[in-house]
């Protein structure tokens, strides 16, 4: 993951005396008041709630939790498949040759490597919590009714449901935010972060102020969605030390994992070694592939081939259906507990990894930024799922048939992993290895959720004041914190749906938003023009007015706009 896309690409000119831009003073680093002391003032409420009264919390959250499920479950369903359906028609439309950056830009990494960091961006904590836990769930929990646990068929709804979690529906979520912040960046060349790529529907000092509450929902979003994340990482690793040292499985360990190892986080961003942090983020992506590659090689090897093909098939079939599914026929707890889970952490998240996907894919189509982005990270969650999920299932079958295997369905979430790898060679540095890697995503994921959370209260800058970025890292530990003591990861999980609701109808409107800047883009309304015309082809999209709406000079938009068509280029 990395920060937010950097929106300058060259120096500004100096303003002209008493014009508009005279008024505004540069800042380095600007902060936006109003917005940090705001978002940063009711999540320190928050914290003062849950810490002195953490019955009330949860009997609050839970409470809310029931009518969001119950009155607007609907829509978390309809929205995700909306966000595949809009991402495929902008990929597959006349919009898809639009450029993200101007009509001469290039990308700035080559394929391999653009693949390789979206390789990235689809591993992380979660994959390491569920990769064991969900198929194994829903192969004794049945997510449909009628079907028998432990059987041949469960096992496939189990894999069914596993892809739709960790498929193309969440990737076309981050797709769309993605898409959206990466044509306002450099395509229209607008400062200003997440609230820019709502230029077309803030006009004004109402926009001003618009823009201002969307980045505030953003950091709630972005803040409890990565606190689950720390949850679920820190649950993880207190399994894996129960395992491997008999550390005792307790909310106080866990808590102290995530004190820990969010103290780790602030002091790397104050004392300014990023650079090692990235580069054991690197390491922990070669970590992944090699304990991919051993459960590939010492687990039911064939039995994980036949499914990797297999799963991909049913899990197509059966996508309709399962988009469409919502409580109107039963199963709501179900669906809460899961599929309204995931779709609202998707969202949560989506500041951040939009943010991510946006910053590495300047320069590229729309047709291949979706492809590239919905198609990849699938494929890297079909061959993990099929992989880890493929040899739990294996020995969860084993078991129930009496022919040894492991009865994972019993054991603590965050223990079936350890109690997998004890089932094959070299346990003990297997389960080290793991406890490394969530401890890795742990850290690298606090980085770069803290940098968003800072940058969206500094007005989107690339590069926030340090000691914001941390304090944002010390509140999003808290919560975690607090969240545990007053219900655990069910607390956790409860609180990011209800964070997640108002978000969904601001990316309702960003979506809304995107569609107006491509229908009023310059390669849909400008004629292609014949050949031998040798008036200047390039065109432009920048948004010039947008940056008036800062009371400070930020970075610039992007280079000299290029001559409009026709007119002589400006050869000075």
């Amino acid at each position: 993951m990395s920060a937010p896309p950097d929106h300058r690409t060259s120096p500004i000119e100096p303003p002209v005396a008493g014009g508009p831009e005279a008024s505004r003073k540069p800042h380095a680093s600007p902060i936006d008041k109003r917005t940090f002391a705001i978002a940063a003032g009711i999540v320190v409420a928050f914290l003062v709630v849950g810490a002195v009264w953490p019955g009330q919390l949860q009997e609050g959250s839970e409470a809310a939790l029931a009518v969001v499920v119950e009155d607007f479950g609907w829509a978390f369903v309809l929205g995700a498949t909306a966000f595949v359906a809009l991402a495929l028609v902008l990929a597959f439309s006349r919009f898809g040759r639009i450029r993200l950056g101007r009509d001469e830009d290039r990308p700035d990494f080559s394929r391999a490597s653009w693949i390789a960091m979206m390789f990235s961006a689809g591993m992380g904590i979660g994959l390491m919590f569920y990769g064991v836990t969900e198929p194994v769930s829903h192969l004794m929990t049945t997510p449909e009714a009628g079907i028998e646990p432990g059987s041949q068929e469960a096992a496939r709804e189990a894999m069914n449901y596993s892809l739709f979690h960790w498929g193309l529906h969440p990737w076309a979520i981050y797709a769309v935010v993605g898409l959206a912040l990466a044509y306002s960046t450099y395509r229209r060349e607008r400062v200003g972060g997440f609230s820019a790529a709502f230029a077309p529907l803030l006009k004004g000092n109402r926009g001003r102020r618009a823009a201002r509450v969307i980045d505030i929902f953003a950091i709630f979003a972005t803040l409890f969605g990565s606190a689950v994340s720390l949850g679920l990482g820190a649950s993880q690793i207190n399994g894996g030390l129960t395992t491997v040292f008999g550390v005792p499985n307790t909310t106080t360990v866990k808590v102290l994992v995530i004190a820990v190892l969010t103290l780790c986080f602030v002091v790397s961003a104050i004392s300014g070694i990023e650079r090692g942090i990235k580069w054991l983020s690197n390491t922990n992506m070669i970590l992944a592939l090699v304990l991919l590659f051993f459960l590939f090689v010492v687990g039911p090897t064939v039995f994980m081939l036949n499914l990797i093909p297999a799963s991909a098939g049913n899990y197509l079939a059966a996508l309709p259906t399962m988009g469409a599914r919502t409580g109107a026929f039963g199963g709501t707890d179900w669906l809460a507990g899961w599929t309204l889970f995931y779709w609202a952490w998707w969202v949560s998240w989506t500041p951040f990894v939009g943010a991510f996907l946006a910053k590495i894919s300047r320069g590229r189509t729309i047709r291949e930024f979706v492809v590239g982005v919905m198609l990849i990270p699938t494929t890297v969650s079909l061959v993990w799922f099929s992989v880890l999920g493929g040899a739990a299932i294996d020995l969860q079958r084993k078991f129930l048939s009496g022919e040894g295997g492991a009865d994972l369905a019993s054991l603590e979430s965050e223990t079936q992993l350890f109690t997998l790898l004890d089932a094959f060679p070299w346990s003990q540095v297997t389960s080290v290895v793991v406890v490394l890697l969530v401890a890795i995503f742990f850290i690298s994921g606090a980085d770069a959720s803290s940098i968003v959370m800072a940058s969206l209260s500094s007005y989107g800058v690339d590069e926030p004041k340090k000691w914001l970025t941390a304090l944002w890292g010390c509140l999003m530990g808290a919560v975690a914190i607090v969240l545990f003591f007053a219900g655990g990861l069910q607390a956790l999980q409860d609180i990011t749906i209800i964070a997640a609701a108002p978000f969904l109808l601001i990316m309702a409107l960003m979506c809304i938003a995107l569609v107006k800047d491509l229908a009023r883009d310059p390669a849909i309304t400008t004629r292609v023009r014949r050949e031998g015309d040798e008036r200047d082809p390039r065109v432009t999209a920048v948004d010039h007015e947008w940056a008036e709406n800062f009371p400070v000079d930020l970075a610039p938009a992007g280079p000299p706009t290029p001559p409009a068509p026709g007119a002589e280029p400006d050869r000075r």
